[in-house]
């Protein structure tokens, strides 16, 4: 039970980071341009990304995490790797590669932010964040 909530909880902490990234991203290119944007403002563009990039965001995260997170698991319990280091490069990679293989596949970037390095790398951070949650939700010590 626990591996599935940690599933759940790696992907919902992805989605929130990586759609901030995005958010970010976008209104980065839009100042760059001249215009102001307020703290208000910000905000609001992250709430709509997070209720308008679900339905297409939230399942690639998730394909890319069933994927991920048992890859990972295979490589730590080969290499002995600590699990915390271990999920949480797994899930950068797993970011990373969504927005790669989408632009191998289809030729184009899924969002905006992912055509520059400094926005993919963020897409990994989120990941990062994800694989980390899922690390602390799936770890237990024993009592006593």
């Amino acid at each position: 039970m626990r591996v599935v909530v940690g599933f759940f909880a790696a992907v919902l902490a992805a989605y929130l980071v990586g759609c901030l990234a995005v958010s970010q991203g976008n209104i980065a290119a839009v100042t760059a341009m001249g215009f102001e944007i307020t703290l208000g403002q910000r905000w609001q563009t992250w709430l709509h990304d997070l209720t308008h990039m679900v339905n297409i965001y939230l399942p690639l995260i998730a394909i890319a995490y069933l994927i991920a997170l048992p890859v990972t698991a295979g490589i730590i319990r080969l290499t002995a790797a600590q699990r915390w280091v271990g999920y949480v490069a797994g899930g950068f990679v797993a970011l990373i590669a969504i927005h790669v293989t989408i632009k191998l596949v289809l030729g184009m970037s899924g969002v905006a932010p992912t055509r520059t390095l400094v926005g993919l790398v963020m897409q990994g951070v989120a990941g990062a964040v994800g694989g980390y949650c899922y690390y602390k939700v799936t770890s237990f010590k024993a009592v006593g």
